[in-house]
């Protein structure tokens, strides 16, 4: 046993623990305040992460929601405007039929009108054509004579006419 007494190591681990004994009569009360203070703020933390957990679950919900419910009125107004634009669409249609019958039928009233003016024109130029054909035919076979008598027996028969 005194070789125990001479060993160092024995006295190191000795000391060792009459220091941690000193240590833990001495400092247990701090130790523990500065545990329990640790304990007491990583508490706090974790309420508070807690809680900011359960605001952002409820702000992703709202969203979540407003998202929804813009795409549903995206949609919404997608459909509508696809309405209203197959509306426009054949109101145009109409509106467009109605002017080509209103031009057909303009052209067609001008094409009728050019063509009586045309008919007309051929009429009087083959009226025009006649009378100078048979006003050449007359003088060719009447002569001067005949052309007289006639013009004598015209004059002679008018005062009668006229009356």
């Amino acid at each position: 046993m005194m070789n125990l007494l001479h060993d160092p190591t024995i006295w190191l681990v000795f000391s060792f623990v009459i220091f941690v004994g000193i240590l833990w009569i001495k400092g247990k009360t701090a130790f523990l305040n500065l545990i329990d203070s640790r304990i007491e703020s990583i508490r706090r933390e974790i309420e508070t992460a807690e809680n900011l957990r359960a605001e952002a679950q409820k702000l992703l919900e709202e969203y979540e929601t407003r998202h929804r419910n813009a795409v549903k009125d995206a949609k919404a107004i997608v459909t509508e405007a696809t309405k209203h634009a197959a509306a426009i669409h054949e109101n145009a249609k109409t509106e467009l039929e109605d002017l080509i019958q209103r031009r057909e039928a303009q052209l067609a009233s001008r094409l009728q009108r050019m063509e009586n003016e045309a008919m007309a024109e051929i009429k009087s130029y083959a009226a025009t054509l006649a009378v100078q054909a048979t006003a050449g035919l007359i003088a060719e076979r009447l002569g001067k004579e005949g052309h007289s008598a006639l013009i004598d027996s015209a004059i002679a028969s008018a005062p009668g006419n006229l009356a």
